[in-house]
């Protein structure tokens, strides 16, 4: 999905330099490498090159990180935050979670590159969902910079748009059940 994006070989910038000290010369086996890292949350979840030093990353630090170095490029490449309805059926791993609870699906924020009109998703490799990720309620081009600051708070305002304050503070515990069960 990643090779629609035009090719390019790495620059000489501080981005290109982490994924040099991996061997990778490459736009394209840079998103390969991130694609492949297990699903998890750093210890610092917006400062996104310890996705390449701890091995491991969401859909926000995999994509934050990939941005950097897409900027760094000069590729054409949106960083977009959308907000989808999380199920088991397009989110392997969510279902026990959502089943102890009283939804079927719960409002979450996910981040993925766009070129041109197509979503690029290196969140979670070797993972077969049911049905794609491709129905969003809402989806913001983002600024990486502005993704730490602003992913939440959208996401959260989000919920209280939509369920009122008292209950989006219960989906929210949800959802956050819901990432712990996807992580490894």
């Amino acid at each position: 999905m990643y090779k629609i994006i035009p090719d390019a070989l790495l620059s000489d910038g501080y981005i290109s330099s982490l994924f040099k000290s991996r061997h990778i010369t490459n736009f394209h086996t840079a998103c390969d490498f991130i694609w492949k890292l297990p699903y998890g949350r750093t210890s610092d979840p917006y400062n996104f090159k310890l996705v390449l030093s701890e091995q491991i990353g969401t859909c926000s630090s995999k994509h934050g990180l990939l941005k950097l170095l897409i900027d760094e490029l000069g590729l054409d490449v949106e960083l977009v935050v959308g907000i989808y309805a999380m199920t088991e059926s397009n989110t392997p791993g969510v279902g026990l979670v959502l089943g102890k609870s009283k939804y079927d699906h719960v409002p979450e924020a996910h981040c993925y590159l766009r070129y041109n009109s197509h979503r690029i998703d290196l969140t979670r490799y070797e993972t077969t969902a049911e049905a794609p990720i491709d129905q969003f309620f809402t989806e913001t081009p983002f600024l990486v910079t502005e993704l730490a600051l602003n992913k939440v708070k959208m996401h959260k305002q989000f919920l209280v748009d939509k369920y009122g304050k008292a209950e989006s503070e219960k989906i929210w515990q949800i959802r956050e059940q819901c990432i712990s069960a996807l992580s490894t």
